[in-house]
């Protein structure tokens, strides 16, 4: 058996956490709910920490607590200078290029902001598909409808042929929980919520193709 698709996570795994982008971001979702929704400054840590681990995202959980325009919001914080954090990557590019599998991009941001974010990595032409926010809704990662969609939007019926990687655990882990092959990026030790973990983009197309081997052995 070998993988078929595979479904990449966006922010700070296309691209990697040092480049301080994520965190302007964050901060620019911190911004809109004092400026645009009158929340109390000191409120929204605590605020988006709770929506997050309970809803999924900050978005979902406004979306289910306060009246917002998600369209505005979603412009909002993504309206970022990304020529300033991102530069392309030709190791990275090489590695994506020759896994030979359907690659879609997985992300709780919307499609708008992983088309800019694409574009400024020069990876746009790999991907067929972007699976973003809008396309799962109501759901998000790591729900487990929001992978039944993603899987929907790549034609794909076996969660054993697909991958996830994703730069957080608790993404790993639900895509292992659906069978899938869940892989980490930027982690040191992947522990029981991901099948492996890797830092450098040349280690990927040797991890995906052992792993292949192993389950094709396993299966046979």
């Amino acid at each position: 058996m070998r993988f078929t698709t595979v479904f990449f996570d966006l922010d700070d795994t296309l691209y990697p956490a040092s480049t301080g982008l994520w965190p302007t971001l964050k901060k620019r979702m911190s911004d809109y709910m004092q400026i645009r929704m009158n929340i109390p400054t000191q409120e929204i840590p605590q605020l988006r920490e709770k929506y997050f681990l309970q809803y999924g995202t900050t978005l979902r959980g406004l979306q289910a607590n306060h009246d917002i325009d998600v369209v505005d919001f979603l412009a909002y914080v993504h309206d970022v200078p990304l020529q300033d954090y991102l530069r392309p990557d030709p190791v990275q590019r090489q590695a994506i290029a020759s896994l030979g599998t359907r690659n879609l991009v997985f992300t709780n941001a919307d499609s708008a902001h992983a088309r800019r974010v694409l574009a400024a990595l020069r990876l746009d032409d790999l991907f067929e598909t972007i699976v973003d926010v809008n396309a799962v809704e109501p759901y998000c990662k790591p729900m487990p409808e929001a992978f039944a969609a993603a899987m929907r939007a790549a034609g794909e019926q076996e969660a054993s042929r697909c991958v996830m990687i994703d730069d957080l655990p608790r993404t790993t882990q639900a895509a292992r929980q659906l069978g899938m092959f869940g892989v980490l990026y930027g982690g040191e030790d992947a522990g029981s919520q991901a099948d492996a973990t890797f830092s450098d983009w040349r280690q990927l197309p040797g991890l995906l193709g052992s792993w292949r081997t192993r389950r094709g052995a396993a299966n046979g």
